[in-house]
């Protein structure tokens, strides 16, 4: 008998009925390799066995009849959410507004929560009284994932649950599953009435979870980081649970791309209450402002003024200049470390840094200089060993570590309360990237208590970078509410500087600093006492009682003590920090020498060589036998030796100027030998 002539063997429309999905669905199964289709042999066509079908038709069947249970947990379970003093207001108010909503209409929305108040909890409570079934929880990375899962997880005597007191019945749960590649099923998420997972493992490429969901499976989904909703996987999600009530929660609800993310924002917590309440830090802006700065741009070698310099940021290549400059760097460094000690001598407690370079040539630069000053650094990024990054955090959450700079990397849902100074490095193309690198250090070291002196953080970069004007933006969203949103949401801002992918790059960009004085700190924090919103929202805090603060002061006396606060937390040395010549020197021939493998890597990639092969050996005699990263490290190293006068392995004889002049000059003497090294052989000889 024919294949198709059998009852065991089904055609795709057919297997499809059979097991009670669509075709794609069936299409995705077999593609992501669960399902293996059969071919007859006489055409080649591919048919499906009725046997193999059936764990399906039966697995899909099981979900469709837990999606269809009447009297939910979250509809019939007694919480106390709304009107739970131990609930943060955020996740009380979050609660109204989404429940509100959702009486009324289907359509997705957004809820804007800063970083450290509490949307784990919005998360737990969200589904209670106004989801009919599932909840899907989205995260956008594993880190995230983790958190959540361990947040919902009943088992823990500690969970979020208990700990708030919403909920005092636990015998019938509630219970979450999280899908990965190994321990998760389907009967898991039958089972229970969260599902957590990370996008990649629900909607990627193979579609391994996907597809196993009935549409009406969940009745609502939470997107972590609701700012990442416009990608075409979170698209498919939602087009796969079309009548799923989507949250989307976010403390930046807008795209450096310009896009929308999906849904309209209905709550809003301002960063400026979370402060006053002690939900996160008090964050304050410190800027580096030179009085004079001299280098040399397109034979210009005079020096310039503070005013021509907030003049000349406006400009990319004066950024980038800023940027790389080895002396703008050292003034950086040299302010956040003041920060950070005048935050631990206030209560000894140990507060640590955390820095954002261009690229990781441009950390490594960075650490070098903060190790010189005897702070123990170390450099993380992306493309680093997974065994490597994890001894590194750590080596930072053991407090081995003071500073660490990073390029992509520690980024949403890392959760690092003495992370309380950020020093910026590198300009930022737009402004959601900047408030995710300044919500590192937003988390409190004690919570609920805005007066405590550990629970400040100071944001640390040069005027030149221009990253003071991310900060004005920064306020007036808080402040002004929708109407900077709005200005962002339909803002056409993919424009500007790359954003730090680490990629090998030259430091002689044109500009180069010859040195700076530096004058003052502009020194501006979030709560500004000459703010008159910031103090209508202080004095409407409440202090318990059924008092206001306004019941106890008036504005002109908060202000006058606002202004003394900052006063006395106000760093005014500007001098530089005293470096011991030999911690100089060694510090600049190990920055020198790392400099060397990014720029040799830089050379093979200006030539379209690979590292493996052989083609610069037949080029220069020289390096004959070596593959192409070691020949062009040779010939890199020759050139260096050269430069600084001196015999092979002598580079422990040069002083710290010379190695410091050397590595300025280290891109050139790339180019001359990437230039000699595209001349033909016999020229070459």
């Amino acid at each position: 008998m024919s294949h198709n002539d059998s009852p065991d063997f089904l055609t795709l429309a057919e297997a499809a009925e059979y097991v009670g999905v669509s075709k794609d669905t069936l299409r995705r199964w077999d593609a992501s390799g669960r399902l293996k289709p059969v071919r007859r042999p006489s055409s080649g066509y591919r048919f499906y066995r009725r046997p193999d079908l059936e764990p399906f038709r039966l697995e899909y069947r099981r979900a469709e009849l837990a999606a269809e249970q009447p009297n939910h947990l979250f509809q019939t379970i007694t919480v106390d959410v709304e009107g739970n003093s131990k609930i943060r207001e955020p996740q009380q108010a979050a609660h109204k507004a989404v429940r509100t909503h959702f009486e009324t209409s289907n359509e997705p929305v957004i809820v804007q929560i800063p970083v450290g108040c509490g949307k784990t909890g919005v998360i737990a409570t969200l589904p209670f009284g106004i989801a009919k079934g599932r909840a899907l929880v989205i995260t956008p990375n594993l880190t995230i994932r983790k958190g959540v899962a361990d947040a919902l997880d009943v088992s823990d005597p500690k969970n979020f649950w208990r700990r708030t007191g919403v909920l005092h019945d636990f015998s019938g749960g509630p219970y979450r599953a999280v899908l990965d590649g190994v321990d998760a099923n389907l009967h898991d998420c039958n089972a229970s009435q969260f599902v957590v997972t990370n996008i990649h493992q629900l909607a990627s490429s193979a579609d391994r979870w996907l597809p196993q969901f009935p549409p009406t499976y969940f009745d609502m989904i939470m997107v972590d980081e609701g700012h990442h909703n416009v990608a075409p996987s979170w698209a498919k999600v939602f087009e796969r649970f079309p009548h799923a009530k989507v949250i989307s929660l976010t403390a930046t609800p807008f795209r450096s791309d310009g896009s929308r993310p999906v849904g309209k924002v209905i709550y809003k917590y301002p960063f400026t209450r979370a402060m006053v309440k002690g939900y996160i830090k008090q964050i304050h802006s410190r800027n580096v402002a030179p009085s004079e700065i001299s280098f040399t741009y397109r034979d210009d070698e005079r020096r310039h003024s503070l005013e021509e310099v907030m003049q000349l940021r406006e400009q990319a290549w004066f950024r980038r200049g800023v940027a790389l400059a080895p002396e703008c760097n050292r003034h950086i460094v040299d302010a956040s470390i003041k920060y950070l000690e005048e935050l631990r001598e206030r209560t000894g407690f140990r507060h640590q840094l955390i820095a954002v370079a261009c690229s990781v040539d441009h950390a490594r630069q960075i650490r070098g200089l903060y190790e010189e000053r005897k702070i123990k650094a170390q450099e993380i990024y992306s493309e680093m060993e997974t065994d490597r990054k994890d001894s590194i955090i750590a080596d930072l959450r053991s407090g081995k570590l003071d500073c660490i700079v990073q390029v992509q990397m520690l980024g949403e849902g890392f959760d690092h309360p003495p992370l309380s100074v950020a020093a910026i490095f590198r300009p930022f193309a737009s402004l959601s990237p900047y408030i995710q690198f300044v919500g590192r250090v937003m988390r409190v070291v004690h919570e609920g208590k805005p007066d405590n002196p550990d629970n400040h953080a100071f944001v640390v970069s040069h005027v030149g970078l221009n990253t003071d004007a991310h900060w004005d933006d920064f306020r007036e969203i808080d402040l002004d509410d929708q109407a900077m949103i709005k200005k962002w949401l339909n803002a056409d801002d993919a424009g500007g500087e790359d954003e730090g992918n680490g990629e090998p790059r030259r430091f002689d960009v044109g500009m180069l600093v010859d040195s700076e004085i530096i004058g003052s700190f502009i020194n501006r924090s979030f709560l500004d006492p000459d703010d008159d919103r910031v103090l209508d929202e202080m004095l409407n805090h409440d202090i318990g009682g059924g008092l206001k603060l306004r019941d106890l002061v008036n504005k002109s006396q908060l202000r006058e003590t606002l202004r003394q606060k900052q006063a006395a937390g106000a760093v005014t040395d500007t001098s530089a920090l005293p470096v011991q010549p030999q911690a100089r020197r060694v510090q600049a021939r190990k920055r020198l020498s790392q400099r060397t493998a990014s720029v040799v890597a830089r050379i093979l990639k200006d030539l379209g060589l690979s590292p493996v092969g052989r083609e610069v050996g037949k080029i220069d005699k020289k390096v004959a036998g070596r593959d192409n990263r070691a020949a062009v490290t040779s010939l890199l190293n020759t050139a260096i030796n050269q430069h600084l006068g001196i015999a092979s392995r002598s580079r422990s004889n040069p002083g710290a100027d010379d190695n410091e002049e050397a590595l300025a000059a280290l891109d050139m003497l790339g180019d001359q030998i990437r230039d000699s090294l595209k001349r033909r052989p016999s020229e070459n000889a």
